[in-house]
C-alpha cells in the first residue's frame, strides 16, 4: 500500500497508512492520514466496479440528500497489486444497528427518502445489470439455484414449505421494466449513524440501473415493523415490488442461513431471527 501511494501519489507520501479496523470482503481498506481511505479491490470481479464508482457517484453525489462517498483519485497497478483502485474522503459514522437507531420511523423515512431521490435521478446510460455488480438489478432468477440449494440444506430446519412458496412469488412477480438507479446493497454496514440518526449511506460497488427492487431487504434485515410500514409508504411500493423486494432479502437470508445450520454464534441467530420475520409478514 505505502509504495502504490509514493510511486503514484508523491504528495500523500508522508501521510500515514492504517488498516481500518472492518475492511469488508469486496475491498481491502486503508485510512490514508486522517481524512482519507484508500479501497483496494480484492479480487478482479471486485475491480470491475472502479470505473464504474469514479464515473457516476461524481454525478450521484449532489443530486441525493445525504453524503454518498466521492472519489478523490483514481490509482492504477502496480507495485505487484494487479488492480485499478480508489481513493476517498473518509466519511464520519457508525455502521446502523437496532439498538443504536434513535428514532426507528425517522430512520426508515430517511432511509426511504434517500432511495427516492436515488430513483429520480435519470437512468440513461446508467450502468445495466452485470458481473461488475453481481447482477443486481436483474430478475431474482438469477440466484435461483443458489437458493433451491439453500432451502435443501434447510430442509427440517425451517418452514421449507412456506419460504418455497414465498421465492415462488417472488420469482414470478412483475416488474414494468422501467430502468432507475439502485443501491445495491443497502445493508446495515453501508448505512452510517451519527447520534443515532442516518447520516450518510456508502459503498456503492453494486449500483446501476434496472429494477430497485434489491434496495427493498433492508426493510426485513433492519428496519422495525412499524419502520417498514413507514418505509414502504414513503417509496409507494407496490404488492409485486414489496414481493420482489421480500424475495431478495430471502435470499440473502437462506444463503446465511445454510451456511450456519448448526451454529449458534450471532452470525447464526442474527440470520435465523430475520428469516423468521421474513416468513412470519
Amino acid at each position: 500500500m505505502r509504495r502504490l501511494i509514493n510511486d503514484q501519489f508523491p504528495r500523500w507520501a508522508g501521510l500515514p497508512v492504517r488498516p481500518v479496523a472492518k475492511s469488508g470482503w469486496d475491498n481491502v481498506t486503508f485510512h490514508l492520514g486522517d481524512t482519507m481511505l484508500v479501497r483496494l479491490p480484492s479480487a478482479a470481479e471486485y475491480a470491475l466496479a472502479v470505473d464504474k464508482e469514479q464515473r457516476w457517484l461524481p454525478v450521484l453525489a449532489p443530486r441525493l440528500p445525504l453524503p454518498i462517498p466521492v472519489p478523490v483519485a483514481k490509482g492504477s497497478p502496480g507495485a505487484d497489486y494487479p488492480f485499478s483502485w480508489s481513493i476517498y474522503h473518509w466519511m464520519q459514522g457508525e455502521p446502523a444497528r437496532a439498538d443504536h437507531i434513535s428514532d426507528p420511523v425517522r430512520f426508515a423515512l430517511d432511509l426511504a427518502e434517500f432511495l427516492a431521490a436515488l430513483q429520480r435521478i435519470d437512468a440513461a446510460d446508467g450502468p445495466q445489470p452485470g458481473k461488475h455488480n453481481w447482477f443486481r438489478g436483474a430478475t431474482l432468477r438469477t440466484y435461483d439455484g443458489i437458493a433451491q440449494r439453500a432451502l435443501t440444506t434447510l430442509d427440517g430446519h425451517i418452514d421449507v414449505d412456506l419460504a418455497r412458496e414465498l421465492w415462488k412469488t417472488a420469482l414470478d412477480a412483475p416488474w414494468d421494466g422501467v430502468d432507475v438507479w439502485f443501491h445495491g446493497d443497502v445493508a446495515p454496514g453501508n448505512l452510517l449513524l451519527d447520534g443515532g440518526k442516518l447520516a450518510a449511506v456508502i459503498d456503492f460497488g453494486t449500483c446501476g440501473v434496472g429494477d430497485p427492487s434489491c434496495d427493498l431487504a433492508i426493510a426485513w434485515t433492519l428496519l422495525t415493523d412499524g419502520g417498514r410500514q413507514a418505509f414502504r409508504e414513503r417509496l409507494s411500493v407496490d404488492e409485486a415490488t414489496w414481493a420482489r423486494g421480500r424475495g431478495w432479502a430471502l435470499w440473502k437470508t437462506l444463503v446465511t442461513c445454510a451456511q450456519t445450520v448448526g451454529r449458534a454464534d450471532e452470525e447464526a441467530t442474527t440470520a435465523r431471527g430475520v428469516l423468521d420475520g421474513i416468513l412470519a409478514e
